[in-house]
C-alpha cells in the first residue's frame, strides 16, 4: 500500500513538474513519518524513498538506531527546543524549522567538524498565526545575515506551513509572496524552498517549491 501511494506521489509531482514548466526533478519529495513505525519507513526505502523528515527527537533517534543499515537523509521539521540542539545537529542532515538565531548558533556550535555542514532553512510564518513556528517575512534578510555567517552550517533557505485553505488559488498566494521575497535574496545563493504539504502540493509545486512534504498521503492518517 505504502509503495503504490509512493509511485502515485511521484506521478503527481512528475506531472506538476511539467503541468507548471518546472525542470524535471527539480522537485524533492520528503516522506513525513513522525509518528509512524520504523516498518513503514523500510517499506517505503525499500519502495525508494531516500528522505524522512521527523518532528519528535526522540522518537527519531530511535528510529536512526532502528534503521542504521538504511542510507538515509535525516530532515528535522518541528519545533526545536533549546535542549535538543546537540541531538539534531549531530544526527540529521537538515533542519527545516530553525526560527531565532539562537537555535542557528546552538546548531551550528554543536555540529561536529568531522560532519559534512547541517543544512539550514529558516521557517517563515505566512499566515502570522500565532500558534505556529516561524518568523515574520519581515525578519527574514537580517536572519539570514546572521545564519549565513556561521560555520559548520549551510544556509540553503526557506520553510513555511501557511493556515489549510481548500481553493487553489488561495493555496498558491502565499507561495508566491515567499518565492517573490527569495528571489530578492540573491547574494544568499538561497536553491530551497521547503513548502507544500499532501493538501497542497501542487500549488506548491506551482510557486517554485524544491521540498514537498507529505505524510499522510503516503504512511495514512496520523494517530
Amino acid at each position: 500500500m505504502i509503495s503504490s501511494r509512493l509511485k502515485e506521489i511521484l506521478n503527481q509531482v512528475k506531472q506538476a513538474e511539467i503541468d507548471y514548466q518546472r525542470a524535471p526533478g527539480s522537485v524533492l519529495l520528503l516522506a513525513v513519518s513522525k509518528t509512524k513505525p520504523s516498518s513503514d519507513i523500510a517499506v517505503a526505502y525499500q519502495a525508494g524513498q531516500r528522505h524522512f523528515g521527523e518532528s519528535y527527537c526522540q522518537e527519531a533517534l530511535i528510529k536512526q538506531r532502528e534503521l542504521g543499515a538504511y542510507a538515509i537523509t535525516w530532515h528535522y521539521i518541528g519545533p526545536i527546543q533549546s535542549n535538543k540542539t546537540k541531538a539534531i545537529a549531530t544526527h540529521f542532515d537538515w533542519v527545516h524549522s530553525v526560527d531565532s538565531l539562537n537555535i542557528a548558533q546552538r546548531l551550528s556550535k554543536q555540529r561536529q567538524g568531522n560532519l559534512a555542514p547541517l543544512n539550514i532553512c529558516l521557517q517563515v510564518n505566512m499566515s502570522n498565526e500565532p500558534s505556529k513556528s516561524g518568523i515574520s517575512l519581515d525578519e527574514l534578510p537580517k536572519l539570514c545575515e546572521q545564519v549565513a555567517l556561521l560555520p559548520n552550517i549551510k544556509l540553503r533557505g526557506v520553510m513555511t506551513v501557511p493556515a489549510p485553505e481548500d481553493n487553489f488559488e488561495r493555496q498558491r498566494l502565499p507561495y508566491k509572496v515567499l518565492s517573490h521575497a527569495i528571489n530578492n535574496l540573491n547574494q544568499f545563493k538561497l536553491d530551497t524552498l521547503s513548502f507544500g504539504m499532501s493538501g497542497d502540493l501542487i500549488a506548491a509545486i506551482a510557486e517554485g517549491s524544491t521540498i514537498v512534504r507529505v505524510g499522510s498521503a503516503l504512511f495514512g492518517i496520523r494517530d
